[in-house]
This record gives structure tokens, sequence and C-alpha cells, in this order.
């Protein structure tokens, strides 16, 4: 499966789901879509461009390093981070002014969401470069802030679909592979209507294949997925979670929170799958994870409970929250981490349990 080619995955998309995280160091740069109704491939193709800019700029300045620690829109910081952009695009494959242009957008909606005036500017007009320069640029700006040489996108299939919104998506997947140079990786039900789609067997391993076995599909979801999810970069909150980026942003004045680290790998052996975990404090041997409503889900539900144990065997304690209580009682949550690490620093145990 190599960029700007379309894939249909065969399996359990809940199994390809829970397989493709994360992904080994020579895999591309993936993201997942949940396509919305849409009559055209231009429409399903614009609402892809949208969510991809929209994580590409959460994401900065993780595919423009030069720009970090350039935080306000005052002086010459606007100017800084254009240099910053077209010199990485001189020296890249990257397109120059598109960079530029994503990267005064980024760092003027960072300055917003802080409360810093963006003043003015060109960098907020939508609809400055045509399509076809967004979606290739966006698939560099992926491999950059992921460290990748390619990018590609799961597209869930929903089922039951009318011939034309079959022929609709997939003609959308088509246009993506051929301008942006993503895979474009198809799971769920495999087309009916539309026959030029190559199908391949999605690689499962077998913890995952039982578990889905094993773990009867939840229905309909309580809370819908949002349209596009990306995954976390190593050394930062996820920049698409609310949650963890309020809780980085207490814990960054709490002294007792010292030496934590977001987002990091964890393998059992050299030849175990790893895992991603959310908040880690590696001398403590503790684990937190900050979960969302998709936890919910029965499969979601298992493989937690699978990889908690994991953690536990392997000398980990695990302490689990969930979004609403971060985003609603901060207070309560900065009470019970610093007790979880105060006790494990106390009596020097490495043994979690459920409710530690």
């Amino acid at each position: 499966m190599h960029a700007g080619q379309d894939v249909h995955l065969q399996g359990d998309p809940d199994a390809v789901a829970l397989a493709i995280g994360p992904l080994p160091d020579d895999a591309p740069a993936l993201v997942t879509y949940v396509p919305r109704p849409a009559g055209t491939p231009a429409a399903v193709v614009a609402d892809v461009l949208r969510e991809l800019e929209s994580a590409a700029l959460a994401m900065f300045p993780a595919w423009l390093p030069e720009a970090d620690g350039i935080t306000g829109t005052g002086g010459a910081a606007v100017p800084a981070v254009r240099a910053h952009a077209l010199r990485a695009g001189s020296a890249t494959r990257h397109f120059a002014p598109f960079l530029a242009h994503l990267a005064e957008r980024a760092l003027r909606e960072r300055a917003a969401t802080n409360g810093v005036t963006a003043g003015g500017g060109t960098a907020g007009r939508a609809g400055t470069f045509p399509p076809e320069i967004r979606a290739a640029g966006l698939a560099r700006v992926l491999c950059s802030g992921y460290r990748r040489a390619e990018a590609a996108i799961l597209v869930r299939m929903p089922p039951d679909l009318t011939p034309s919104a079959e022929e609709v998506l997939v003609a959308a997947c088509e246009w993506l592979a051929h301008h942006g140079g993503f895979g474009i990786w198809l799971t769920g039900p495999p087309p009916r209507f539309v026959d030029r789609i190559e199908s391949v067997s999605a690689p499962i391993p077998d913890t995952v294949a039982a578990l889905v076995r094993e773990v009867a599909p939840g229905g309909a979801e309580r809370f819908p997925p949002p349209a596009l999810t990306y995954p976390p970069l190593a050394g930062v909150p996820h920049p698409g979670s609310a949650a963890e980026r309020r809780l980085e942003a207490a814990l960054s004045s709490c002294a007792w929170a010292g030496g934590r680290e977001w987002n990091q790998l964890h393998a059992s052996g050299p030849l175990s799958n790893p895992i991603r975990v959310d908040l880690l404090w590696r001398a403590e041997r503790c684990v937190v994870e900050i979960d969302g409503p998709e936890h919910l889900s029965p499969r979601r539900l298992a493989s937690d409970r699978q990889r908690d144990l994991r953690l536990r065997r392997d000398g980990y304690a695990v302490r689990r929250f969930t979004n609403d209580q971060v985003l609603e009682r901060l207070g309560t949550v900065l009470a019970e981490l610093e007790r979880f690490l105060h006790h494990h620093r106390r009596n020097g145990t490495f043994e979690g349990s459920p409710h530690a």
C-alpha cells in the first residue's frame, strides 16, 4: 500500500482501527476520516481538506520546528514565521507560499486562542490556494509533522451506500490519491457498485482478532466520532485534545508533576507490539490515560482492559480519567493525581491496581 493508491482493507473495521495504532516508523503518517453525506466528489474533497487544515493548524509547529518558541504575533513574529516557512520550502518538496500561508494562519490562530490580539494580515482568508495545491501541501505537512515519508487517509466506508453515494466517495478518494499523493485505505463494507478498488487483507494481530471475535459490536455510537482523527505527537499533549492540553497547562505550574512525558511508546520487549500511553511518569512507573467518549464502546473498553493489564504486568500503575473529568473538575483531578504520584514515590512500589 503506497502513496497515491486506493485500496480496500478486508476485515472488521474496528479490528483495523485497533491494529493500526501505533504504526511502525516506516509506515505512512495516517489520519482517519469518517465521511459525511455529500452530493459531489468536490464536496467530499472540500470537507477532507478543511479537516486536514484544522489538524495541521493544531499540530503547529511540529511541521515547522524552526518556528518553535515563536508564540505571539507582535513585532517581527509573523515575518519570522513566514521567513522560516519560505526557507523550509526552498530546501524541501514543500510549496513555499502555501507553507508560509499555513504557518501564519497557525500562529495567528494560536495567538487568538491564547487571548492575544492577532492583528491584521491575509492568512485568515479561505480559498487562497486551489484544492490541488492544498491537498499536496497538507500531505507534505503531515509527513513533516510525523517525520514520515508518506501520508495516508483511513476512510471508514458507511454501510448501505447507494450506488451514486458510493461513486461520489470513491471518486473523491481517487482525487485525493492522485492530486494529494495520499494513500487511501478504505475500511468497512467493500464497495458494491464500484469495481475499480483493489482489495487486500488487513494485517490484524491475533490478539486484536480474538478481541473483536469475543466482544460484540456496540451498535450505534452514543457519541458520533469526529470527522477526522489523527495520532498524537510524541512529547506533547495531543493537539486535538482539549482535555490533554488543559491538563498540561495546569500541571506545568505544579512542582510535584515534574518528570512527566506525554504520548510515549511502551513495549514489553523487543518482539512485542508497542502501545502509546497518554501521560507517563517513568521514574515512578505511573501511567495516566485521558479517555474520550470513544472509549465507552464495548470493544474499546475491552482493548483498554487488555492494555492496562499489560502495563501492570510490566510494573506500571495505571489511572484513568475522562475528558469530562479533566474539563469540568480539574481541581479534583489534580488532587487525585498528586496523591497517586506521592503514593508511589513514598512507597517505592511499582505495582498498580485498578483503583490506585
